[in-house]
């Protein structure tokens, strides 16, 4: 899983147990939380929506995605975002999310679906569509049901599955009085069955083990939905799709679309060359895009911006080597420089032909606290992290520069506008320093005493992105900071007395880069070096001048450091390394600065996009790390595996299932499982706050914010963009007519 937002039905598949005795509980409901302010999305759709008869027929979308997907079987364990996509708009879905992230009928598909029964047993009958069909011809119909819950029913090991809840609570699926209607009858009552047969793939793919493990990995030889696919060409890196049709709905308006996999870092090069028409976007890049629809170029980018390696070359020659040599680095860079800058500007003028569309994603960003040991298996220093943060300065420092509500996450288990949604986040309270050291001075932490040697972080010597080790203790060369991109550093950590004050007028790493666009607003860019903090002992300038002694500390100066047995407290946060990870790596920095104002320091590693989950996530060689949960629409079943409480496995290892942080309690499982077995929405929807409620109170994790969502989209491409909640509907994309302005609500002028 990536920990920056996948798709949580994609990963929810397939240390030990704190009480919370030990401290009072302030609240174990729905702590603040008001539904009615939470009946709407804190920001709402940007696809420039555009009636269908101002749509052009024909013409082909280039959309960029990440990868080609390895499967096309959204139930394999290696399924991806784009494997998503793709059965969106080529597969049967009984229900789809609106707006607000609630499932709703989909109407190409289902004539009716409803509970019928509930005694003896639940039983739900599906009246389908009267049109719809397999791309073949074929009937959609109770064997294609009947197929999709045998092969992920779990009762056939057979069948290599990612994930089977509420398939394994199925005891039949039958056909109704006639060939349109398919009832199905459950062993347990099961409260999210509108998750169910969402997609629904052919029985010519879940019917045998061989056909689903393998058939559906490159190919679907049978489809149904607007779209088919027509091949991946995984050399090229397209997914290409065609118009179907055999498709019963409305006539998708484009022949055709291309997903096209271009790495994050290259999007905007892919934009500006006419490689894709639509492509997800970084701060960094949405900040171009703007300012090249204005005409200009940006601040931190633009010419005369870069160091190139002519002007390096030029300024050793200044340097070190004879007039001569100078005057020809001088050319060399200026001629250089020219063409980097005529290049820069052709594509600021292609760019221009763009526009940032913008809302939240589905998604929110949370501090993970591993609790299987260490200090943090001590739930009050969970507790006092979590109280010395403030929540909504860090989600100020992602939102605020693109003009997004900078509103916290209150909840683990739904984000707003959802029927779960409330605030919980008061059963673990606000930001509060004396509640902090106070939490933590209870748990044994206190000023002085011996402090050793940092601990190696990350499972002994951190790793670069490039593989190469990095000692966290490794001393600078004059004039660099103690740290690197890649490498490691103590924050808070200078080897002198810590009650001795800071200079806090560093700067962050994305204060300075805020930078004015000429319109008196600030937009934020995300490359660069990290500033660090840096050890004053270890050679050259150090990053903040030290008073004399009797001077009061500055507010919000580091406390001292605390230590308990002649240990530090050293916390070991990692964080990714890659160049889409910029805002992630910010973030990190500012939470490490209001952890070292309440004494604990923090020993920051930095690692490869590739290795961060598998190797410190997923396996729990970390302390504090940042990563992404994506929304559900059902929590219940969805969100369970994340924080069930972690069971010791048959072979003596522990079952974490995807409850990384390895935090969970009796009770928020308890209430999972009553939250699953209530047919009663409103009932339902109480439990999972209060199971919401008792997760905040454990401290396992931290909700901030909700991730932006931004995309980079061509001005004439409508019904498309930043989705938020919604599912995306594929038949309503396309290209204005020639002469619609974007935005037109009437017809095209002649």
């Amino acid at each position: 899983m990536s920990h920056h937002g996948v798709g949580l039905r994609a990963v929810t598949r397939s240390v030990a147990f704190l009480t919370a005795g030990v401290l009072a509980v302030p609240l174990l409901t729905a702590c603040g939380g008001d539904e009615d302010q939470a009946s709407k999305p804190l920001a709402g759709q940007d696809i420039a929506p555009a009636a269908r008869s101002l749509l052009a027929d024909g013409g082909t979308l280039r959309w960029a995605v990440d990868s080609v997907p390895e499967t096309l079987n959204t139930f394999q364990a290696d399924a991806d975002a784009t494997t998503t996509r793709v059965a969106q708009a080529v597969l049967p879905s009984m229900f789809r999310l609106d707006a607000n992230g609630r499932p709703v009928r989909n109407a190409d598909f289902l004539e009716s679906a409803k509970v019928v029964d509930t005694e003896p047993r639940q039983v739900v009958l599906y009246k389908l569509h009267q049109q719809a069909v397999w791309s073949d011809g074929r009937e959609i119909g109770a064997a294609d049901f009947a197929a999709q819950w045998r092969a992920l029913s779990g009762k056939n090991s057979a069948y290599w599955t990612a994930r089977n809840a509420g398939y394994d609570r199925i005891a039949k699926v039958q056909r109704g009085a006639n060939d349109l209607e398919v009832k199905v009858t459950f062993s347990r009552p099961y409260a999210d069955w509108k998750s169910l047969f969402s997609p629904l793939y052919p029985k010519e793919v879940m019917g045998t083990p061989d056909s689903f493990n393998d058939g559906a990995r490159r190919k679907l030889k049978v489809t149904a939905g607007p779209f088919n696919l027509k091949k991946v060409a995984k050399a090229d890196g397209d997914v290409v799709l065609v118009r179907s049709p055999r498709w019963w709905g409305s006539t998708p308006k484009l022949d055709g679309i291309v997903l096209h996999a271009v790495p994050r870092d290259k999007r905007a090069w892919a934009l500006a060359a006419g490689k894709v028409d639509v492509a997800e976007i970084d701060p960094a890049e949405a900040e171009r895009i703007v300012l090249a629809a204005r005409g200009k170029s940006t601040p931190l980018q633009g010419p005369g911006a870069a160091r190139t390696p002519a002007r390096a070359l030029r300024s050793w020659a200044v340097a070190h080597g004879s007039d001569e040599e100078a005057a020809d680095a001088e050319t060399i860079a200026r001629s250089a420089q020219r063409k980097a800058d005529a290049k820069y500007e052709e594509q600021q003028q292609s760019l221009s032909g763009f526009e940032v569309r913008k809302s939240l994603e589905p998604a929110y960003t949370q501090l993970a606290l591993n609790g299987a040991d260490g200090p943090l298996a001590d739930e009050r220093v969970r507790r006092a992290v979590a109280r010395a943060l403030d929540r909504e300065e860090l989600a100020g420092l992602v939102l605020k520069p693109l003009g997004l509500p900078a509103v916290p996450v209150g909840s683990h288990l739904a984000l707003s506008g959802q029927a779960a949604y409330a605030d919980n986040s008061g059963a673990l309270g606000g930001q509060d320093t004396d509640e902090a050291e106070a939490l933590l001075a209870d748990a044994g932490w206190v000023q002085g005493g011996p402090l050793g040697k940092p601990k190696k972080v990350a499972g002994g010597e951190g790793k670069k992105a490039d593989g190469e080790s990095a000692s966290p203790t490794a001393s600078p060369k004059a004039g660099e900071s103690a740290g690197d991109e890649d490498g490691n550093y103590i924050v808070g950590d200078d080897d002198k007395p810590y009650g001795e004050p800071v200079r806090e007028d560093h700067q962050d790493p994305l204060d300075h880069q805020k930078q004015q666009d000429g319109s008196g607003k600030t937009n934020l860019a995300q490359d660069g070096k990290q500033s660090l903090h840096k050890h004053p002992d270890q050679g050259g300038a150090p990053a903040g001048a030290y008073a004399p002694k009797g001077t009061p500390a500055p507010a919000g100066a580091a406390a001292g450091a605390l230590a308990k047995n002649g240990k530090p407290l050293t916390l070991r946060f990692v964080l990714p390394s890659g160049p889409g990870s910029a805002t992630l790596r910010a973030v990190g920095d500012r939470i490490a600065r209001m952890l070292d104002r309440v004494g604990i320091r923090t020993a920051v590693t930095k690692v490869s996009d590739d290795s961060y989950f598998k190797d410190h996530i997923a396996s729990g060689q970390y302390d504090l790390a940042l990563y992404s949960w994506p929304a559900s629409a059902f929590p219940a079943t969805d969100a369970r595996p994340i924080y069930a409480k972690p069971v010791p496995a048959a072979d003596g290892s522990l079952n974490v299932e995807q409850n990384y942080t390895r935090v969970g309690t009796d009770q928020v499982d308890q209430l999972f499982d009553q939250a699953i077995a209530t047919l009663d929405e409103g009932k339902s929807a109480s439990l999972v706050r209060k199971a919401d409620a008792r997760i905040w109170a454990a401290g396992g994790s931290i909700p901030l914010f909700q991730r932006p969502q931004l995309l980079a989209v061509k001005k004439n491409v409508a019904n498309l963009g930043a989705f938020g909640f919604q599912t995306p509907v594929y038949e309503d994309m396309g290209f204005l007519k020639k002469g619609v302005t974007p935005g037109s609500k009437s017809s095209p002028r002649p």
